[in-house]
């Protein structure tokens, strides 16, 4: 009895903070839906690690050694994720690249930004968040030894889950009414066995002679599109897709929470990486319309740009995001196929973005 009166007066308001914030997180995962895989454990985690004397801290601070300090589950999720990637979009329309390299922009911007009130590694870490890729903010921050990992990961995290919030009044700011109806035709082209096989082969080589520091996030990327697209692998397909995929996702999530100690998560700092990150999604968002309006300006046949906002890699979110938009603009305006492959291209140049920024800070 003593030793529960003890726990209770040693609770700091602090630690409450933590708590409702971990309930937020929980809360949009089952209500909302956002992102349930991640959220959810996050969520729970927060809280695990914010009670007094918690005896869930060392346990995950072995997890967080075995699985996130060595890269093992962002780089093994990687696998999973590009498991899921279908790159047939892309490849009928190999322009969409563009709009992905275009949508990466907001990393760049932020990072001047950044710099202004953190070191150039914490800037560069807190940069990458506009990737919108957790895996690849985590690899970066780790490598970069940045002393914020725990609030970017958690920045990552949650923008990606927002991003059906974030991006349609970015968008709509960005765009006339006119523009949001422009209609794109799809013209359904087959892709061969052949090409699929060699693209995520060809996509490793160049990276790696463009940016070394990014074979890992870009190998393990197309090494599960890879086994996606060989034919002989289906069963360890479907595993990657869903059992990898999911279950490292759920260590991933409860993992970082330890990251989200009220003593080192609640500072300015973090408040301060927070709003560097949503500025670095918005800015992204911004970039990949501007650039089709630009493209607009010198081509006859009209693209609407919002398409150009799914080349951040939120995948396949920002893509259906896109879609609806141009639905609710006009019923018949069919952007899927478009987006889709806009934004596959987008978390190609995430991960070779993140890898540039190894490159020059590493």
């Amino acid at each position: 009895m003593e030793v529960l009166y003890e726990n209770l007066l040693n609770i700091q308001w602090q630690q409450v903070v933590m708590w409702a914030i971990g309930g937020i997180l929980i809360y949009l995962a089952i209500k909302k839906d956002m992102e349930p895989t991640l959220l959810l454990p996050m969520g729970f985690g927060a809280i695990l690690v914010n009670l007094p004397f918690s005896g869930a801290i060392e346990t995950l601070e072995t997890l967080f050694a075995a699985g996130i300090s060595n890269e093992l589950f962002p780089l093994i999720l990687f696998i999973g994720i590009g498991a899921m990637i279908d790159f047939g979009p892309l490849l009928s329309n190999p322009k969409l690249m563009i709009f992905g390299a275009a949508a990466q922009f907001g990393i760049f911007f932020t990072l001047c930004v950044a710099s202004i009130f953190f070191d150039i590694n914490d800037s560069a870490s807190i940069a990458i968040i506009g990737a919108a890729d957790g895996p690849t903010s985590i690899v970066v921050a780790q490598a970069l030894n940045s002393k914020y990992l725990g609030a970017i990961m958690v920045a990552a995290y949650s923008y990606m889950a927002l991003v059906p919030i974030i991006q349609p009044p970015v968008i709509k700011l960005m765009t006339t009414k006119k523009e949001r109806m422009i209609k794109m035709e799809y013209t359904q082209k087959s892709v061969s066995k052949t090409t699929r096989i060699l693209f995520p082969i060809v996509i490793t080589i160049i990276a790696g002679l463009v940016a070394p520091a990014s074979v890992a996030l870009v190998g393990f990327l197309m090494f599960g599109n890879l086994i996606r697209e060989c034919g002989v692998l289906n069963s360890l397909s479907e595993t990657a897709q869903k059992v990898l995929a999911n279950l490292i996702t759920i260590f991933l999530g409860i993992t970082i929470a330890l990251r989200m100690q009220a003593a080192e998560f609640l500072a300015p700092q973090t408040l301060l990486i927070l709003g560097l990150g949503l500025v670095a999604f918005i800015f992204d968002t911004a970039g990949g319309v501007l650039f089709a309006k630009l493209i607009n300006l010198f081509s006859k046949k009209k693209i609407n740009p919002m398409i150009g906002a799914a080349g951040i890699s939120a995948f396949p979110m920002s893509g259906r995001v896109v879609h609806k938009m141009g639905l609710a603009e006009d019923p018949q305006n069919f952007l899927l196929m478009h987006s889709i492959g806009v934004n596959v291209s987008g978390q190609i140049a995430s991960v070779i973005a993140g890898g540039l920024i190894l490159n020059f800070f590493l």
